[in-house]
C-alpha cells in the first residue's frame, strides 16, 4: 500500500494551491476604472481576495471614497466576473512546489480535490488554463454544493465521502479551519496566502510556510 492511500486531501484554491491575487486586482482595476477610480493599493487589498470580488469592490469604492449603490455594485461586479472570466490567468501561478507536491501525493495514492468559495464555473477554467486540473477527482465551488465553507457539506462534497477515510484540509484562512473543524477533518493552514486574520491564530492542527513541507504534515495528522 502507498504512503497515502486512502487519505482524502482537500485544497482550498485561491491562496493556497494558486497565487490568483494580482489577477483579481488587475482586473479589479479595470472595472473600477470605468467610474474613473485610480488603481488599488495591491498590498491592502490582497487580504480580501478570500472574500470575493463583491468585497474587494465595496473596500476600492470606500477607499476612493465614493458612493456605491448596490445596483451600480451589481453591475460593477458583473463586468469585474465577465472580464475575469476572459482572461482568468494572466498573471496567476502556481505556488512554489504545489506541482511537485501534488505529483508526489497523486502518485503515492492520496486522493486529491478541490473544496473552494470560488464559484466553479470560474476555479475549473483557471486549473485547466495551468494544467492543473488532472491531479483533482474533484473540484468543487461555491455554485457546485448546497453548502460552502465554512459548512462541513462542502468538504464531504469534495472528498466525496463523509469522513470514511482520512481527511486533510489545506488551506490558508478562517472559513477553510472552521470547515475541517465542522467536519472534524485534520486542516493544515499556509502561511503565505490571503488571511487577513495571522495563520497562527486561525485554530488549524498545523501552520506551515512551505507546501514542501505537506507530505509529510499530512502523514502526522493521519496516523
Amino acid at each position: 500500500m502507498s504512503d497515502f492511500e486512502n487519505i482524502s486531501v482537500v485544497f482550498d484554491l485561491d491562496g493556497t494551491l494558486v497565487d490568483t491575487a494580482r489577477d483579481l486586482l488587475r482586473v479589479l482595476n479595470e472595472s473600477i476604472a470605468l467610474d474613473g477610480l485610480k488603481p488599488v493599493d495591491y498590498q491592502a487589498l490582497k487580504k480580501l481576495v478570500g472574500y470575493g470580488s463583491r468585497a474587494l469592490i465595496e473596500r476600492a469604492y470606500a477607499d476612493a471614497r465614493t458612493p456605491l449603490s448596490s445596483e451600480r455594485c451589481d453591475a460593477v461586479q458583473k463586468d469585474f466576473l465577465t472580464r475575469y472570466a476572459d482572461d482568468i490567468a494572466q498573471l496567476s501561478v502556481p505556488y512554489p512546489g504545489v506541482i511537485e507536491v501534488l505529483t508526489q501525493l497523486k502518485d503515492n495514492g492520496a486522493r486529491l480535490s478541490v473544496c473552494t468559495n470560488k464559484p466553479g464555473y470560474l476555479a475549473r477554467p483557471l486549473l485547466d488554463a495551468l494544467s492543473m486540473t488532472h491531479f483533482f477527482d474533484r473540484i468543487i465551488g461555491s455554485d457546485d454544493t448546497p453548502e460552502k465553507k465554512p459548512a462541513a457539506g462542502h468538504i464531504f462534497h469534495a472528498a466525496g465521502h463523509k469522513g470514511i477515510s482520512p481527511i486533510v484540509m489545506v488551506g490558508d484562512s478562517a472559513p477553510d479551519v472552521n470547515a475541517a473543524k465542522a467536519a472534524k477533518a485534520a486542516s493544515i493552514v499556509m502561511t503565505y496566502g490571503y488571511s487577513p486574520v495571522p495563520p497562527e491564530k486561525l485554530g488549524a492542527d498545523k501552520v506551515l510556510s512551505s507546501f514542501k513541507e505537506l507530505p509529510q504534515t499530512i502523514l502526522e495528522l493521519t496516523p
